[in-house]
């Protein structure tokens, strides 16, 4: 734990996974002084204050960032253009203002040109999370050995960049930079297109007639599982990456497509071949993120099973 806190105040509007996450980490670590926050949602705001984990729940966005030296949005990217004009006149000379958002380019749009100029806008979106959401589901350790992208736009202080990059290294991550539109291309590939197509996946098997959907349950194997799992994040933060990055994620999509209709080909004339090709090359890349520790080795993705009862005597 810091003796002295990285940042005095901290806002948090929004308190769901990662806001909770957060607000329990900065606290365990001793980052802020004083940990204040808000929600749109009152019944949110009063199970936070039964919770006991912050030092102040604010009724409002505008009473919640006075006086605090880091505001971070913890909301929808969709939400984050106008929380950042009605924050706007009620933020401290020489505040930070970040966020936690999957998509960069369309938050800077939407935020920077709200923002005063005697205060520093630094994009953030830490590379982690869970299918769970609301004021509960956050955990402290959660963005241990996880990845914070930072992207602040041309000419932020490098001061405010660093305290940042600080911040979240004191709460477990390792922090990347990179330019807002480089984060939406890599992310349209290793996150957004990946929850697109379990959105599909999990919605196709739910249109099968000739499957019930007490079998798709009953009988779910591993890939379909963890398709289920991807599918039940938040609809509301889904919805707002795909219309924030589209441009990105189309291009992707279109490259999948492609890809799709090479292995059709192959399976259609049963090319063994080309098949065995790919899943080569593709399964090498499950081993590279095992090996840089960003997932389990251990069989079924590290899942616990339960031991075999032993046979009576």
């Amino acid at each position: 734990m810091n003796a002295t806190p990285l940042f005095p105040r901290v806002a948090l509007i929004g308190f769901g996974l990662i806001g909770g996450s957060i607000a329990r980490a900065a606290r365990a670590q001793g980052l802020a002084g004083e940990i204040v926050i808000t929600d749109h949602s009152a019944k949110t705001r009063a199970r936070v204050a039964e919770l006991g984990i912050v030092d102040r729940v604010a009724e409002t966005n505008a009473e919640a960032v006075k006086g605090a030296d880091l505001v971070i949005l913890c909301i929808p990217v969709g939400a984050c253009g106008p929380v950042a004009q009605e924050i706007a006149p009620h933020l401290k000379p020489g505040a930070i203002v970040s966020d936690v958002g999957s998509v960069k380019g369309a938050v800077v749009r939407d935020v920077a040109p709200h923002l005063p100029a005697n205060v520093h806008f630094v994009p953030a979106h830490p590379v982690a999370g869970t299918e769970h959401s609301g004021p509960d589901s956050g955990f402290a350790e959660l963005f241990i050995d996880r990845w914070c992208i930072l992207t602040p736009p041309e000419g932020t202080d490098p001061t405010a960049v660093e305290r940042l990059r600080a911040f979240w290294a004191a709460i477990g991550a390792k922090v990347e930079i990179m330019t807002p539109d480089h984060h939406d291309l890599v992310l349209a590939i290793t996150s957004h297109l990946p929850h697109l197509i379990a959105y599909t996946i999990v919605g196709t098997a739910d249109e099968l007639g000739k499957v019930t959907s007490s079998e798709v349950m009953k009988f779910s194997a591993g890939g379909f599982r963890d398709f289920t799992r991807i599918a039940a994040s938040d609809p509301t933060m889904w919805r707002d990456v795909f219309l924030a990055n589209k441009d990105a994620v189309l291009e992707m999509l279109g490259t999948f497509n492609e890809d799709l209709s090479k292995l059709t080909r192959a399976i259609r004339r049963g090319d063994g071949e080309a098949l065995f090709d790919h899943f080569t090359s593709t399964r090498a890349i499950r081993r590279g993120i095992v090996e840089i520790g960003q997932d389990s080795p251990a069989p079924d993705f590290g899942r616990p099973h339960a031991n075999l009862a032993k046979k009576p005597d």
